[in-house]
């Protein structure tokens, strides 16, 4: 009778057992299915910009001197950005000082 018993509770550990590895595989096959899908996007979009190359709309020479002139463009932005804050300091500076005058 006991043996019964300790079988069943056996049954029962390797089944328990079983149902989670089974879900765990389920929840693996939808994370593959998920990665899987947003890969297929990828490559699509990636399909679509080399057919744009190869079919010559877009001169990779021409995107490279855009690049280029963007970057310089950039620096020359970040400099007045910079010379801008120096103003805004100098005139924060000239209030502090105005205030401790009173």
């Amino acid at each position: 009778m006991s043996g019964s018993v300790e079988g069943e509770t056996t049954d029962r550990q390797a089944l328990s057992r079983l149902e989670r590895a089974v879900g765990e595989l389920l929840e693996e096959v939808e994370g593959l299915r998920g990665r899987s899908a947003r890969h297929e996007v990828r490559v699509r979009d990636l399909e679509a910009l080399l057919r744009r190359f190869t079919k010559g709309d877009d001169d990779p020479a021409r995107l490279l001197a855009q690049v280029a002139e963007l970057e310089e463009e950039n620096d020359l932005l970040k400099g007045r950005i910079q010379e801008g804050r120096e103003g805004v300091e100098r005139l924060l500076a000239r209030i502090r000082f105005l205030e401790d005058q009173r």
